[in-house]
């Protein structure tokens, strides 16, 4: 019955191709075939390491009688919501209407045209515990579509239209200072389990983008973020034979975990490692964190051709039985025996993106050997497989097949952001080259958005303030087609949002002296955000680390170094090095003259006229591109610093 998903990029997908159900993938093809029918529809979101889904499939979606009743009465679209994250924006929030409890699988019922009306999560076999069984759910629906459907229609209007009112941008307001961001450090202070570690109760994520803007802030938002990322390090939320995070815990004490993991966490929080040992190399256990975090990305998740896997499934065959966590418990003897669990294999361009700057970042901060090269493979990959010819950014492939999924803005401010890093350890010029024209092709698209929202709005105002960064090519086509696709959620729970990563790159693009338009558009960017993020500071760390950054004096610092040795490392004076990484700077580059040139050229300005002092390594430190005398040692180095 499956056989539209047999061939899919997504594993989540051919998992479900097996299925009795008449499963179709995402697409203009099942919303034409519920119409001739004239049938609902059964959108199915998930992804290919989420247990409850894996529960879900085996208990409604492999069983025949589920499968005839789902097959009679309606057409059932199965998604990747990695494949495909701004359709599972938009169903995510047209069933926050109909429940609080909002996760994967995500199982929503629309009309023909793809609005909902009704949504749930997971849907057990039998009923229990005051929840209906799956059966019952789509044996109600199916009742209420042939006997109530003008209710069913006008419900699912509401919806769409709730959403469209609710998606409208706030006007924009300052930028926070620094009362304003210690103010939203007291708060997240103050929702912290002083016990176990953590934010709030059961179940507990890492949230790792409210680590990455602790650690900016010095003083208590840094104790705070080392006091969590050791709390959860120590916990069973940690492998800790191999050194990787899970998903998340169901208990306080990161306790009983769920065992998926995934690209994203385990690059952010591998980024928090780095960052809380920059300048405190003495901070051993931080170290040791992050160099196991390091190890797992580039030992497990990093695929043979280069790109990084998405995530690594919570279950796997032990002795003969499909088990959540069977391997994952055992121990390093033990494991020598068993198959470890599943890759989800499918290459995703933005999470990539955020494993080679984490990977580029660690490098450097905690003495990782291993990291610039696996991020450089990524790079490489990635910039093969997922850039055309013509600048577009594709979304995923998998096995050197690429998707029709329309690349997310996540992608497009990931991979920029990601290829800057890389472009600022390794020197080379061409990886922020490419960054820029990611970014520029972002901005250029955001005015042509504008453009044409204020031609279709005629001689009224436009409801919207134009967004400062959009994906180029558009939302996906089958959302914009049916008047579905929401703007780009910026919210932060797990990652970046795409409008922040977009953000970021282009302050590092104005850092590097690509000009004054990359800073306005992140600082209008992170206006949009300043309100909410303040409001909610849990649900927008990667907003308010940018934020800080702003906030902070601008210091950009430059060091010349006469050579690189084999493995990239810069050659020169040790100690002004050292000095260097550990010294506060908005950037720091180790570059050689030959490379400081190249950026130059390629219109850096910030590297024009960089060169060594008497062929030995010279230190330029500057403030907002206003650059002292150059300094030839640690010691003069560290007297520049205010």
């Amino acid at each position: 019955m499956g056989a539209r998903l047999a061939d899919a990029v997504s594993p989540y997908l051919r998992a479900h191709s097996g299925n009795p159900v008449d499963w179709f993938p995402w697409g203009d093809a099942a919303f034409a075939e519920a119409r001739r029918r004239d049938v609902p529809v059964l959108i199915s979101i998930g992804y290919a390491t989420c247990h409850w889904c894996h529960v879900m499939a085996r208990e409604s979606f492999s069983d025949a009688l589920t499968a005839h009743e789902l097959n009679a009465h309606f057409v059932a679209i199965k998604v990747d919501r990695e494949e495909h994250p701004d359709v599972d924006s938009s169903y995510l929030a047209a069933a926050s209407a109909f429940t609080r409890e909002l996760g994967w699988p995500l199982t929503v019922f629309a009309t023909p045209d793809g609005r909902a009306f009704y949504a749930g999560t997971y849907f057990p076999p039998l009923p229990q515990r005051g929840m209906p069984s799956f059966r019952q759910v789509i044996a109600a629906v199916g009742e209420a579509w042939r006997e109530r459907r003008g209710q069913l229609e006008e419900t699912a209007s509401a919806v769409a239209a709730a959403l469209a009112e609710a998606s409208l941008a706030q006007t924009a307001g300052p930028l926070p200072g620094d009362a304003e961001l210690a103010a939203a450090v007291a708060a997240l202070a103050a929702d912290e389990d002083r016990v176990h570690g953590g934010f709030g109760r059961a179940p507990k994520f890492p949230i790792a983008p409210v680590l990455g803007f602790l650690a900016q802030r010095e003083g208590e938002g840094r104790a705070l973020a080392r006091r969590t990322l050791l709390a959860m390090a120590a916990s069973p939320l940690r492998d800790g034979v191999d050194g990787g995070f899970f998903r998340y815990a169901t208990r306080s004490d990161w306790s009983d975990p769920h065992y998926e993991r995934m690209l994203t966490d385990n690059a952010l929080l591998l980024d928090v490692a780095a960052e809380l040992a920059r300048g405190e190399g003495d901070d051993d256990e931080v170290v040791a964190v992050g160099r196991g975090i390091a190890g797992y990305l580039v030992e497990t998740l990093q695929l043979p051709e280069g790109g990084f896997a998405s995530a690594q499934d919570s279950e796997s065959m032990v002795d003969g039985v499909r088990t959540e966590g069977g391997y994952a418990t055992a121990d390093p003897e033990r494991r020598r025996t068993l198959e470890p669990p599943p890759l989800d294999e499918k290459v995703l361009t933005g999470w990539n993106g955020l494993a080679v700057g984490a990977l580029a970042r660690a490098w450097g901060a905690l003495d990782a050997p291993d990291a610039l090269l696996a991020a450089r493979r990524a790079a490489e990959f990635v910039l093969a497989e997922h850039l055309a010819p013509d600048g577009t950014v594709r979304r995923a492939s998998r096995d050197g097949v690429v998707s029709s999924a329309r690349a997310a803005l996540e992608d497009v401010g990931m991979l920029a952001d990601g290829l800057l890093d890389l472009a600022v350890a390794t020197g080379a010029v061409e990886d922020a080259v490419i960054a820029r024209a990611l970014i520029d092709a972002s901005l250029d698209a955001a005015v042509e958005r504008a453009a044409v929202e204020q031609a279709a709005a005629g001689a009224a105002d436009p409801a919207t303030e134009p967004a400062v960064f959009a994906v180029p090519g558009g939302a996906d086509p089958v959302l914009a087609e049916r008047g579905l696709a929401l703007p780009t959620d910026p919210a932060e729970g797990a990652a970046p949002s795409g409008i922040t990563a977009c953000a970021t790159a282009a302050w590092k693009l104005w850092l590097l002296g690509a000009g004054d338009r990359y800073r306005e558009a992140a600082e209008e960017a992170m206006r949009r955000l300043a309100g909410a993020a303040l409001e909610r500071p849990i649900a927008f760390g990667a907003a308010l680390e940018l934020m800080t950054r702003f906030a902070a004096p601008v210091v950009q610092l430059v060091v010349v170094v006469p050579e690189r040795d084999g493995t990239g490392r810069p050659r020169g004076d040790d100690g002004l090095v050292r000095a260097a990484r550990a010294a506060e700077a908005s950037m720091t580059l180790l570059v050689t003259e030959a490379e400081a040139a190249a950026f130059a050229d390629a219109g850096f300005e910030l590297l024009a006229g960089r060169r060594l002092l008497d062929g030995q390594a010279a230190a330029y430190r500057c403030r907002e591109f206003v650059c002292a005398l150059p300094v030839a040692d640690a010691a003069a180095l560290d007297a520049l610093a205010p």
